[in-house]
C-alpha cells in the first residue's frame, strides 16, 4: 500500500507503531509479525532485524550496524546474522533468491525494498510488556553443554530453576512470564537459565534426564558465583529444585515451589493416566513442529485454559520457539517418569508450596503431597485453574503476598 509515513519511518523506540506492507504487518507494541491478520512466530532477534531494516529502508543497512543494534555490539558470527536474515525473509514470504522485500547488497549489507510500508498507530493491548533488561552469559554444564543464563534486578539472590519450555529472551517479553519475572526482579537479583534442549542453550544434546537438569542448575549457580540463595521452581522446575536442595542443603536458604509435582504422571497415575500420557507423546511427535498451531493448542488449552487470546497465541509460539519436536518428547518423558519423593524428607530449608486448586496439568494433591513430606513446609492453595500463574488470575495477588512475606522473613 502507499506510504503514509516520511522516509525512514519511526525510530526504534517508537514501540507504538504498526507497519503494513502487502499481506504482512509488523506490530511493535505486540512484538508480532502478522500475515493476513494471523501471527507468524519469529524469534526476538529476527523481529529486531526486520524492524531496523524497515525503519531505515531509505538506505543500505550495513552488517556492522545490525550487529551493533540487534546484538548491542556483542561478538557474533556472520553466519548468525545470515540465519536471522533468512528467518526474517521467511517470516514475510521472501527468500534469498527472490529478494522481494529484503535485498542483499554484496559486501555492504541489506536493504528493505518494495513498496514502502505504511506506519500506523498500533492498537492497544491489555498486558503491556514491562521494560526489563537482563545480562545474558554462557557457561558449560559437564564440559559439553552450553547453557545460557541471565541476571536481572537487585537485592538478595533468587535462582529460578529451569522448567519445560524456557527462553530467556522470549519469556521476558511474554504476557505469560513477564509479570512474574518483573515482580521478582523488583525485589531480588533474579538468576534464571535455559536448561539443555531449551531456548538459547544447546538443543543437540545426548543426555536429557533429571540428573542432567540438576547438573545444569549446579553449573549456573557455580558460574554466577552464588554461595547461598533462595530457590524458586515452577512445574517441572519444582522437581529439579527438590533434587538440588536435598543434594546441596548448605546452599539453599529458602525454597518456593509453585504448581509442582514430586512424582511424574507415569509414576503416580492410574492406567488411564498412563494412556493419556502416551496419547500426549504421540500428539507431540506428530504435531509439535508444524506451522499449524492446532496440535500445540491442545497443550495451550491445558496450561493456560483461562488465558486471553493474546496469551494463548504467545504460548502457542513459545512451544515451537523453545525446543525441537524431538526434545519436547524427550523432556516430556523425563517429566512423566521422574520421582523425587525420596528426596523430600531430606530438605533442610524452609519451603513455601503454592498450587492452584483447579490446575489442569498437575493436580493440587501433588502440591499437598510435597508439603506433607518436607519437614519445614507450608502449603498455600490459590484460586485459579491455570498451570502457569497469569497476571489476571484471581490467585495472583495472594501469590505475591505469600511469597513476598516468605522471602522477607
Amino acid at each position: 500500500m502507499d506510504s503514509a509515513a516520511t522516509s525512514g519511518g519511526a525510530r526504534k523506540d517508537s514501540v507504538g507503531v504498526r507497519y503494513e506492507f502487502g499481506s504482512f504487518a509488523i506490530d511493535k507494541a505486540r512484538f508480532e509479525v502478522e500475515r493476513d491478520g494471523k501471527p507468524v512466530g519469529v524469534e526476538p532477534q529476527v523481529f529486531d532485524v526486520l524492524c531496523h531494516l524497515i525503519e531505515h529502508r531509505d538506505r543500505v543497512v550495513t552488517t556492522d550496524e545490525l550487529f551493533d543494534t540487534v546484538w548491542a555490539g556483542k561478538i557474533v558470527s556472520d553466519s548468525t546474522l545470515t540465519s536471522r536474515i533468512n528467518a526474517a525473509r521467511k517470516a514475510i514470504g521472501d527468500d534469498g533468491t527472490a529478494q522481494r522485500w529484503i535485498k542483499t547488497v554484496h559486501r555492504r549489507g541489506y536493504q528493505f525494498i518494495g513498496k514502502p510500508p505504511e506506519a500506523l498507530p498500533a492498537p492497544k493491548f491489555i498486558h503491556p510488556r514491562p521494560h526489563l533488561t537482563q545480562d545474558i552469559a554462557y557457561c558449560l554444564s559437564g564440559n559439553a553443554v552450553n547453557l545460557a543464563y541471565s541476571r536481572m534486578g537487585d537485592g538478595p539472590p533468587l535462582v529460578k530453576a529451569g522448567n519445560w519450555m524456557n527462553h530467556l529472551e522470549y519469556d521476558l517479553e511474554s504476557p505469560i512470564w513477564s509479570h512474574l519475572l518483573a515482580w521478582f526482579a523488583a525485589r531480588n537479583t533474579l538468576f534464571r537459565y535455559d536448561p539443555r534442549g531449551n531456548g538459547l542453550s544447546d538443543w543437540d544434546v545426548q543426555d536429557i534426564s533429571l540428573d542432567a537438569f540438576v547438573r545444569d542448575l549446579e553449573a549456573v549457580v557455580d558460574a554466577a558465583g552464588l554461595e547461598r540463595f533462595a530457590l524458586f521452581g515452577a512445574s517441572q522446575g519444582c522437581a529439579v529444585s527438590i533434587a538440588y536442595a536435598s543434594k546441596h542443603p548448605e546452599r539453599v536458604s529458602k525454597m518456593v515451589l509453585y504448581g509442582g509435582f514430586a512424582r511424574g504422571r507415569r509414576v503416580r497415575g492410574t492406567h488411564v493416566d498412563i494412556e493419556q500420557a502416551e496419547a500426549m507423546v504421540t500428539l507431540m511427535r506428530t504435531g509439535w513442529g508444524q506451522e499449524n498451531p492446532a496440535f500445540r493448542q491442545v497443550f495451550t488449552s491445558l496450561f493456560v485454559p483461562g488465558g486471553t487470546a493474546e496469551q494463548m497465541d504467545w504460548f502457542n509460539d513459545l512451544q515451537r520457539k523453545t525446543t525441537s519436536p524431538d526434545n519436547a518428547v524427550r523432556i516430556r518423558m523425563v517429566s512423566d517418569t521422574l520421582d523425587v519423593s525420596g528426596n523430600l524428607p531430606r530438605i533442610r530449608c524452609p519451603a513455601l508450596i503454592l498450587h492452584c486448586r483447579d490446575d489442569a496439568i498437575q493436580p493440587v494433591s501433588e502440591g499437598q503431597y510435597i508439603a506433607a513430606h518436607i519437614p519445614e513446609a507450608r502449603f498455600v492453595s490459590l484460586e485459579g485453574r491455570n498451570h502457569l500463574i497469569l497476571e489476571s488470575d484471581p490467585g495472583w495477588p495472594k501469590f505475591q503476598e505469600e511469597v513476598a512475606a516468605f522471602l522477607a522473613a
